[in-house]
C-alpha cells in the first residue's frame, strides 16, 4: 500500500499550512476549531479531507486472536474468494469498509459522515482509514479520496453493503455528478453467508465478533446513537462526540476482517474445519453453488459430514439441518451420477417425515429412478400412485404412462 500523502497528493489540490500546522486551503476554514478535531480525533486535515488512520500491529490481540494470524488465514485461504463472491474474480488486496451515516433508510437525504476503510498490510499488521465529513460542503473532496482508494480493491468486503452502504456512496456520487464504477468491483457481502453460517437472527457484527471471535465492546456507542452525536458535532463544532464513533467504526472494520479471515478459512478448510452441523451444511452449499465436479465433490463430503454431526445431536433443529442436507446431499450424488446414493437419501427423508414441498419432490424423483434407471416397473407405480394420492400436479400423467408400460410388458425390466 502506498502512504497516505502520496494517495491524496494526486487528489486534492496544494494547500497553505493552516493556523494549527493543519493543511487547510486559506479560503476555506472548517467550521470547528481544527486544533480542537486534531486533538480530540488524532487525525489530520488534507486539504479539504479529514482523516484519521490507526495502525494495528500484528500481535494486537482482538478477542481469541491475534491479528497477525487473522492476516495469516486470510492469505492462505484468499484464493477460494470467489465461491462467497458469487463466481466474480475476486482476490487480494481485500479492502474493507464501512459507513457511518445520518440516517439508517437510505435514499437521497442520507449522507455518509464517515467512510472507513481498511486492509492488512504484508507485514500482516491491519490498517484503519477512517474520512471524515467534517463540513457538508467537503462532501466531494471526500467522495474523490474515497473512490481513489477503493479503486486500488481487488475485492470489496463489507457488512449489508450490497443493500445499504454502496447504494448511499452510489447516490451521493450521482449527487455531485462524480463517476461511480464499483457495481463492476467484486465485492463480498459477508452478512449473507453470516447468515447461512452462524445466524439468522440478530445478525449483527457485534452479536457475531462475540460468538464466532470472541471479541467484546466496552462502552461501544449504539448505533442509534450516532447520527445524533455527528449532528451534535455539525451544530457545535465540538468533536468530542466523534472519538467513540470512530471507534465504533474501527471495532466494525476489524471484525468484518475477523469474520471474513474465518469464513474462507472454513471454505478452503473444507469439512473438518466445521465446528457444527450448520456451519458444515452452508458450507456444502457454498461448494454446490458452480456445479462443476469438482465442487460438488467437495459439496458431497460436507453434506455427509452434516448428516453424520445431525444424526448425534440432540438440538430441537437437528432435524432441520439434517433434512436440508439430505435433499442437498440427493441432488448433489444425483449430478454425479451416483444414482442409487441418491434415491437412498430419497427414500431417507420420505421415510424420516420431512416437509410436504420435500416429500413430493423425494418421492417423484424415486418414481424416477425406478422407472428409468432400476427398471422396476412395479415399484416406480407405487410412488407415482402416492403423488396421485396426494394430488400433487403431473402424477397422473406419469402414473398412466408406467400402467401403459405394464400392460405391455411385465413388471421388471432387466
Amino acid at each position: 500500500m502506498s502512504t497516505l500523502s502520496d494517495r491524496l497528493r494526486e487528489i486534492v489540490r496544494p494547500a497553505k499550512p493552516g493556523r494549527y500546522g493543519a493543511r487547510v486551503d486559506e479560503d476555506v476554514v472548517p467550521r470547528a476549531n481544527p486544533a480542537d478535531i486534531e486533538n480530540c480525533l488524532e487525525g489530520q486535515w488534507y486539504g479539504h479531507c479529514f482523516i484519521v488512520e490507526r495502525r494495528f500491529p500484528a500481535a494486537t490481540k482482538y478477542g481469541r486472536m491475534r491479528i497477525g494470524e487473522l492476516a495469516e488465514r486470510l492469505r492462505e485461504s484468499a484464493h477460494e474468494a470467489p465461491l462467497v463472491c458469487n463466481g466474480a474474480p475476486a482476490r487480494p488486496p481485500f479492502v474493507f469498509f464501512d459507513l457511518e451515516t445520518t440516517g439508517l433508510s437510505g435514499g437521497a437525504g442520507t449522507q455518509a459522515f464517515l467512510v472507513g476503510m481498511a486492509w492488512f498490510e504484508e507485514d500482516d499488521s491491519f490498517t484503519t482509514r477512517q474520512y471524515l465529513l467534517a463540513r457538508y460542503s467537503d462532501e466531494r473532496a471526500m467522495l474523490s479520496a474515497v473512490a481513489e482508494e477503493l479503486a486500488r480493491a481487488g475485492a470489496l468486503v463489507s457488512f449489508n453493503g450490497k443493500s445499504f452502504d454502496t447504494s448511499v456512496l452510489e447516490t451521493r456520487y450521482l449527487f455531485h455528478r462524480l463517476e461511480w464504477d464499483k457495481a463492476e468491483r467484486p465485492h463480498i457481502d459477508v452478512l449473507h453467508p453470516a447468515r447461512r453460517f452462524w445466524k439468522e437472527d440478530e445478525c449483527s457484527l457485534v452479536v457475531l465478533e462475540q460468538q464466532i471471535l470472541g471479541a467484546r465492546r466496552d462502552d461501544d456507542v449504539p448505533g442509534f446513537e450516532i447520527p445524533e452525536r455527528y449532528f451534535q458535532f455539525v451544530r457545535s463544532g465540538d468533536a468530542g462526540p466523534l472519538a467513540g464513533v470512530l471507534e465504533h467504526n474501527r471495532r466494525d472494520l476489524i471484525s468484518l476482517a475477523g469474520l471474513t479471515s474465518r469464513l474462507l478459512e472454513i471454505v478452503r478448510g473444507g469439512p473438518d474445519y466445521a465446528d457444527n452441523a450448520r456451519e458444515a451444511l452452508a458450507l456444502g452449499h457454498v461448494y454446490a453453488r458452480p456445479r462443476t465436479p469438482e465442487h460438488d465433490a467437495r459439496a458431497i463430503a460436507a453434506f455427509e459430514r452434516v448428516v453424520t454431526l445431525a444424526s448425534t445431536s440432540r438440538s430441537g433443529r437437528a432435524s432441520f439441518v439434517a433434512e436440508d442436507a439430505l435433499h442437498a446431499l440427493a441432488l448433489a450424488y444425483r449430478r454425479a451420477r451416483r444414482f442409487d446414493d441418491a434415491a437412498m437419501c430419497w427414500t431417507t427423508l420420505v421415510e424420516s417425515g420431512c416437509s410436504s414441498a420435500v416429500e413430493h419432490e423425494a418421492i417423484e424423483a424415486l418414481a424416477i429412478h425406478h422407472e428409468h434407471r432400476r427398471r422396476d416397473l412395479e415399484s416406480a407405480r407405487l410412488f407415482a400412485m402416492e403423488n396421485v394420492v396426494r394430488a400433487r400436479k403431473g402424477a397422473r400423467h406419469r402414473l398412466d404412462r408406467i400402467e401403459r408400460k405394464l400392460a405391455g410388458g411385465g413388471g421388471r425390466l432387466l
